[in-house]
């Protein structure tokens, strides 16, 4: 019985990572379109985690400021993510 729900489990996991994947597959192109036609400038930040170790990136005037937004969200992801760990155990 176990084994049906495990098997389950990987399979909704995988479903929605696929899905989120394209999500943001999609958003970025949008974004790639949207700044080749505009003409005008374009602003940029990002925060990518790759195991432990956060990689910041950013164009634009306002870099900064998205960049200081993404390292927020991204610290209040982890602490909630901590707070929801804690409680599971």
């Amino acid at each position: 019985m176990e084994d049906r729900e495990d098997s389950s489990l990987t399979k909704s996991f995988l479903f929605l990572f696929i899905i989120g994947f394209f999500i943001i597959f999609v958003g970025i192109a949008f974004l790639a379109a949207a700044a080749m036609f505009s003409g005008g400038q374009v602003n940029f930040g990002a925060l990518i985690f790759i195991g432990p170790f956060p990689i910041v990136i950013g164009a634009g005037p306002e870099a900064v400021w998205m960049i200081l937004f993404a390292v927020v969200l991204a610290v209040l992801s982890i602490v909630i993510f901590l707070v929801f760990y804690k409680r599971r155990m």
